[in-house]
């Protein structure tokens, strides 16, 4: 794969949305600037929402292969 075709990850992703809305809230963008900045933040954040997405289902995954419920035995400390 090409250097420029990779995703980024979901911390730059999010850090370069916050910098945008900076951008923003300052008002200090032209109207074309503004519509580039949204649409830029738009894709961003459908990135993020689609690695959050990614992650919830693997947590999932992960909650539903458990081969054993846990075990709430455990931290009774009945010596009696």
């Amino acid at each position: 794969m090409a250097g420029g075709t990779k995703k980024p990850d979901f911390e730059s992703s999010l850090g370069e949305l916050e910098q945008i809305v900076e951008q923003l809230e300052q008002g200090d963008l032209s109207l074309e600037q503004s519509l580039a900045a949204f649409e830029q933040g738009v894709k961003l954040t459908n990135l993020c929402q689609d690695a959050l997405s990614k992650a919830e289902q693997k947590v999932q995954i992960l909650l539903a292969n458990q081969l054993e419920p846990l075990d709430t035995n455990i931290l009774d400390t009945d010596d009696a």
